[in-house]
């Protein structure tokens, strides 16, 4: 019974977000909320929800002081520079911007923190995507694919517990598995590639000039890329398609004709106002330098990461902003995205609450890994790449690797099977996995980029499991699973 219930609870879930029935934080609290009192368990509610809080609470104050931080680093013009060369690439164009994404996405997830790639990379995108009324779900979709691939990283997390749930040492699990994960990110390459033929088939390529002079209240936001359903111009949002700077930019909203004597190069440049009352150019050195030595501690493990974000984000208001009302100003700016994220893992932390304390997960493991057909031992590998792409999106990597990866490997063993294979197998599902409604950074993703939750999903699952499947394929191939 509980197996069902836990199935059924999560599709419960997950249709009513897609349809758009519910808001995600509504879902994720009354769901498992009416669910629980189904299993009849509902006198234990409580003390399942402060149990998901206390297992949360660390990561919902990483993400406020972490949207803190950088919000302030965008705000002075820390990434400014990053976002004139991302220009200078794109352009106009929508293929070069979405392929942009990806390669942005990507090269920021080097840091192993998914919340701080979507920062940046939202930042950085955002306002290109939305002054040419592009698709804002296949950025959001494009950016969360390529750091599911790089979220593989040893210092990442899931080889970390592929690698403590089954005692192997993390390099000997991750480094066989590059020719894979290459493959991985090719594929999501491509893919942008392909979606950004399809925006630019869909738009032209336009100058910036024509942009800011054509702008229009309503723009259309092809949700699947391609599929000629119409949303509104956020992706489901329904916000107005006013020119921004993008998200906590200080950006102009103007959209006023540029001077004559503007260049096309100039006007690209003004995404991000360089005129912006926050700036703080003698500081630049002061600020890079922070946010390196900030990304080294996180991932040296110098200190806990919410308390290194906590610092940081102390630091930088006071450094760069050291009259009272200039910070308070800062952190009403950015009081916006660290509600939504933060209620976003509150509330997600009921639905981990309920899925655990009731014991529908272990039940949910038990049924899937006992109907694996005696025929499948010697594959043990090949089910476990398979079934990582369904369970790392339904439930915590925390639950998959530390509950499901052991039993999986025990079953290996008996066909002979060795645990690396097993361990390497289950990293194929991350790049499905960091689009769960379980992951807190996807909401950074979606918040910030003003995306309805239930378009994302709607829009990735499909490219986000042919991802891991490449990855899986791959593997095969290579002779690495």
């Amino acid at each position: 019974m509980l197996t069902i219930l836990g199935f059924a609870m999560i599709a419960t879930f997950l249709v009513l977000i897609m349809l758009k029935k519910m808001s995600p934080i509504a879902a994720l609290v009354l769901i498992p909320a009416l669910f629980c009192v189904f299993v009849g368990k509902g006198a234990q509610l409580g003390d399942y929800v402060i149990d998901g809080v206390t297992g949360l609470a660390p990561t919902a104050a990483m993400l406020m002081f972490a949207i803190v931080y950088f919000g302030v680093m965008i705000d002075v013009g820390l990434f400014d520079p990053v976002v004139r060369g991302i220009l200078k690439f794109c352009k106009a164009d929508p293929l070069r911007i979405v392929v942009g994404t990806a390669v942005l996405a990507a090269i920021v997830s080097l840091d192993g923190d998914g919340s701080t790639t979507f920062m940046i990379t939202v930042s950085a995108m955002y306002p290109l995507y939305k002054r040419l009324k592009m698709s804002l779900v296949v950025m959001t979709g494009v950016a969360a694919m390529a750091n599911g691939v790089m979220n593989t990283l040893p210092w990442g997390g899931p080889t970390a517990r592929a690698a403590t749930a089954l005692k192997l040492d993390a390099s000997d699990i991750f480094v066989p598995m590059i020719p894979a994960l290459a493959m991985g990110l090719l594929f999501v390459f491509a893919l942008a590639y392909v979606l950004g033929r399809r925006e630019r088939k869909r738009l032209g390529v336009l100058t910036l000039d024509e942009v800011l002079v054509e702008e229009q209240e309503t723009e259309t936001v092809l949700v699947g890329a391609g599929s000629g359903a119409a949303a509104s111009g956020t992706g489901g949002s329904g916000d107005p398609a006013t020119p921004t700077g993008g998200p906590g930019t200080g950006g102009s909203a103007s959209g006023a004709p540029l001077p004559a004597e503007e260049s096309e190069d100039d006007a690209a440049f003004r995404v991000l106002d360089p005129e912006r009352a926050t700036l703080r150019p003698k500081l630049y050195w002061f600020n890079a330098l922070l946010t390196v030595a900030l990304l080294t501690a996180m991932i040296m493990e110098w200190l806990p990461i919410p308390v290194l974000f906590l610092l940081g984000a102390a630091l930088a208001l006071t450094v760069n902003f050291p009259h009272m009302p200039d910070q308070k100003a800062r952190i009403a700016a950015h009081a916006e995205n660290v509600l939504n994220v933060s209620g976003m893992v509150f509330a997600a932390a009921v639905f981990t609450g309920v899925l655990n304390g009731t014991g529908m997960v272990d039940h949910m493991a038990k049924w899937v890994v006992g109907n694996i057909p005696d025929g499948m031992g010697p594959h043990m590998a090949l089910v476990t790449g398979v079934l990582s792409i369904p369970f790392t999106y339904f439930m915590s990597n925390d639950g998959f690797y530390f509950g499901i990866l052991p039993v999986l490997a025990e079953a290996g063993h008996a066909h002979g099977v060795s645990s690396l294979e097993i361990a390497r197998a289950s990293l194929v599902g991350q790049p499905l996995h960091m689009s769960s409604p379980l992951v807190p950074a996807v909401y950074v993703l979606v918040g910030m980029a003003k995306v309805e939750f239930g378009d994302h999903t709607r829009f990735v699952v499909k490219w986000a499991a042919l991802t891991s499947l490449v990855v899986l394929g791959a593997g095969l191939l290579f002779g690495i699973v």
